[in-house]
């Protein structure tokens, strides 16, 4: 039996497999139920006692031989298939250049991620709305300009049906199902009847955000957009905000920063007063509150909205709103360190 299985060790020393079916085909040969060294094994009990040692030891031999021959067939297999994997013959000869994020992406996400640190959460709703979430809910009379043909995109056949104008149906989708404490920041893209020029485009992308809570104040709404500027824009921005008007919103300001570039010294970009305007903001009308489900005499809120071309404007000094949209790989190319 020494001599059967000598020569067994010799023989597996010479093994070669094709593929991993053949060294699965080699592993049942061998170390399967009825295999080669079960066969052994059957066979050891008729061995002499003064024989059983020598010959036990030399079946666990040819065992591990077995074994480690059949592991380095396979990695064999592995390695070969890996070596093929990397060969891609439907590769172009040149080398293929890596893509970026788009501007406006890389804006969006910067935006999202300081108002994250600040205790917003994400929130969406659909681009294609009702009249009364981008609308009705939102303190709009209902001879308002804003839902005049020029400026809203209506569904045919479906007149209160549009493409939302701002994500602020976003907000009001939330305070449908949610009671204060809410603070969300709505990103999307949103559609306005318009001419498409340098400055103005068909379609655009928005960034709100929303707060609601018990002692909601107008300074906390300051501070907020104050450390949004001086993140995304550095920590000597300046802000100063103006009386405006929004239906939403009771008391309203548009709010400026000192300009990026010149420093506030003035300059083209910022007609030479220093600043330059960023967004839109103000305290939520009770109105939209009550409208929305929300006890306007026990919870106060504020509201501000961006446009993100806008913000990459001022931080890429892109000058022409087409050029987001036109997908010129060579303006792309332009934003790849800022990946």
């Amino acid at each position: 039996m020494i001599e059967k299985i000598e020569s067994l060790l010799e023989e597996v020393k010479t093994l070669l497999a094709a593929d991993a079916k053949e060294v699965e085909t080699l592993r049942i040969r061998y170390l399967g139920k009825k295999g080669v060294v079960n066969d052994l094994m059957s066979e050891f009990h008729n061995v002499p006692a003064d024989r059983k040692r020598e010959v036990g030891m030399k079946l666990n031999e040819l065992k591990t031989a077995v074994q480690e021959k059949i592991n380095a067939l396979r990695q064999e297999m592995l390695t070969h298939e890996d070596d093929h994997l990397d060969l891609d013959l439907t590769r172009t000869p040149y080398p293929v250049k890596l893509g970026t994020r788009h501007p406006l992406s890389l804006v969006k996400n910067e935006i999202i991620d300081i108002f994250s640190r600040l205790g917003f959460s994400l929130a969406s709703g659909p681009e294609v709305e009702d009249d009364w979430h981008v609308f009705s809910s939102m303190n709009f009379a209902p001879d308002h300009p804003a839902r005049d043909m020029q400026d809203t995109f209506f569904v045919e056949q479906h007149p209160d049906i549009v493409l939302r104008t701002h994500t602020s149906s976003v907000q009001s989708r939330v305070m449908e199902r949610q009671q204060p404490p809410i603070r969300v920041i709505c990103p999307g893209r949103v559609y306005r009847n318009e001419v498409i020029s340098a400055r103005a485009h068909c379609f655009f992308h928005q960034v709100e955000g929303l707060y609601v809570d018990e002692d909601v104040s107008f300074t906390d709404l300051k501070q907020v957009l104050l450390t949004f500027a001086r993140e995304m824009f550095g920590p000597d921005t300046k802000i100063r905000l103006r009386p405006s008007y929004f239906p939403f919103t009771e008391p309203s300001a548009e709010m400026d920063i000192s300009c990026n570039i010149c420093g506030g010294k003035g300059c083209n970009l910022c007609k030479n007063t220093g600043w330059v305007e960023i967004l839109g903001c103000g305290m939520v009308d009770p109105n939209v509150l009550d409208a929305n489900g929300i006890d306007s005499t026990k919870y106060k809120g504020y509201a501000f909205g961006m446009g993100v071309e806008r913000i990459a404007n001022l931080k890429y000094q892109v000058k022409d709103l087409r050029m987001f949209s036109e997908n010129d790989v060579r303006f792309l190319d332009e934003f790849i360190s800022a990946n």
